[in-house]
């Protein structure tokens, strides 16, 4: 059940605290304690720090000294110090990591999150930024999305426990963002926007009686479920041994056993010719090295005349650049390999790397802010059956961190989610 890199603790200062409770030193080794920063690093990272924040619209308290911003969301550094010590020497990482050892608070998380999301390409300064290689971290090789790498990388995420994503995600355990008819969402319409979306795709894809259909991403099976209730025949591939398991039940207790097939299967390692193909928020998952082949895996198995349908998170093309050889908190503590594609990285592997074509692209960045708001929510409601299930109160900071930066993103638009359609001519004869 854990979810961090057995890394180092030494060199560091005494243990942290989240609220009451000691940080695990075993499972948590990087938050458990405060890397020991010499003053010049804590003192440019306090100059640095300051600096930004005294032009945003927030307001930052120090514990024993200063409140800066310009107003709005609160934020309470409770040990500055700690905080940033773990920024000078972590960068975004240290931020996340201070949050997770309850360094810091913010009452409305999503709130300050957003404010930091929408000023992310100017919060360093240009100067400093040019230097980033020089101080940033980079990706392990161990995270590389190779064959054995992408495996160990979608156990950490997707095998934690089925029971934990069935506590915040609704009755269709879709993992991806909704598609609303109007907002403000209600828990109540999770599931129906949730097959609104799916729907969408499979629209897409033109699947229905008869249609061979790739799914390139299992998730918990309703896609799949959703495509053999229309009369396609399913081929779905997976690397979670968890989310197979229970998909497979699913499908058996739906009666379609005979109308779906669920391996457990790397994308690279596909077989056959399909009528349609559908992936969705898998590409996040591939890694810049990996998307001409990622695409190219597409548009080998999919017969002449058929179509794909891909949901994919993007982000800006230039962000994507400034961060695509650096290692983040996301990265680290929940999806490690992981990088989000802008449409431009898209649609360039795709005219560069195959014969598709993109006939569509749909972004409804504000629906998955909803469905991020409704998971946040969810899983802070569950605090207690989290854990029971044995996940700490780091993990369940962790986690509540997750779920807000990402909704955050949504929010202040520096993330996006797209439907694409790619399709494949028929040659001419």
């Amino acid at each position: 059940m854990t979810t961090t890199h057995p890394h180092s603790a030494t060199h560091h200062q005494a243990h942290s605290h989240v609220g009451t409770a000691a940080v695990d030193p075993e499972r948590w080794p990087d938050v458990a304690a405060v890397p020991r920063a010499s003053w010049p690093v804590r003192a440019v990272a306090e100059s640095v720090v300051g600096r930004a924040l005294r032009r945003l619209p927030l307001r930052v308290r120090f514990a024993g000294g200063a409140t800066l911003g310009l107003g709005g969301p609160l934020i309470e550094v409770h040990d500055p110090k700690a905080f940033h010590a773990r920024i000078g020497t972590r960068g975004l990482i240290g931020f996340g990591e201070s949050y997770m050892a309850g360094e810091w608070d913010a009452p409305d998380l999503v709130g300050a999150l957003t404010v930091l999301a929408a000023h992310a390409a100017d919060l360093i300064p240009a100067r400093l930024q040019r230097l980033r290689g020089m101080w940033a971290q980079r990706q392990p090789d161990a995270q590389r999305n190779t064959l054995d790498g992408s495996r160990s990388n979608v156990s950490r995420h997707y095998d934690l426990s089925n029971d934990l994503f069935a506590l915040f995600l609704d009755e269709t355990l879709s993992y991806s963002s909704a598609l609303f008819r109007g907002f403000p969402a209600e828990w109540s319409l999770l599931a129906t926007a949730q097959h609104r979306k799916i729907d969408r795709l499979l629209d897409l894809a033109e699947a229905g009686e008869g249609t061979r259909l790739l799914e390139i991403g299992t998730g918990w099976g309703e896609l799949a479920l959703r495509a053999a209730a229309r009369g396609a025949h399913v081929t779905s591939l997976t690397l979670s041994k968890e989310q197979r398991e229970l998909a497979l039940e699913r499908v058996r207790q739906a009666g379609l056993a005979d109308r779906v097939r669920i391996d457990l299967c790397d994308y690279r390692e596909a077989r056959g010719t399909y009528d349609a193909v559908v992936s969705v928020e898998m590409i996040e998952a591939v890694g810049a090295e990996f998307w001409p082949v990622y695409f190219r895996t597409l548009d080998e198995h999919l017969a002449p005349g058929g179509r794909v349908a891909v949901q994919a998170i993007t982000m800006p093309h230039e962000r994507m650049l400034a961060a695509q050889d650096t290692y983040t908190w996301i990265q680290k503590y929940i999806f490690p390999g992981g990088l989000i594609p802008s449409t431009t990285a898209i649609e360039q592997a795709v005219g560069e790397h195959t014969g598709l074509a993109v006939a569509i692209r749909n972004g409804f960045g504000a629906h998955y802010a909803e469905t991020l708001r409704l998971w946040r929510e969810r899983f802070t409601d569950q605090a207690d059956e989290v854990a029971a299930l044995g996940f700490d109160e780091t993990f369940r900071r962790m986690w509540t961190f997750y779920l807000a930066y990402s909704e955050a993103g949504f929010r202040s638009g520096y993330l996006d989610v797209q439907q694409y359609l790619f399709t494949k001519e028929t040659p001419a004869r």
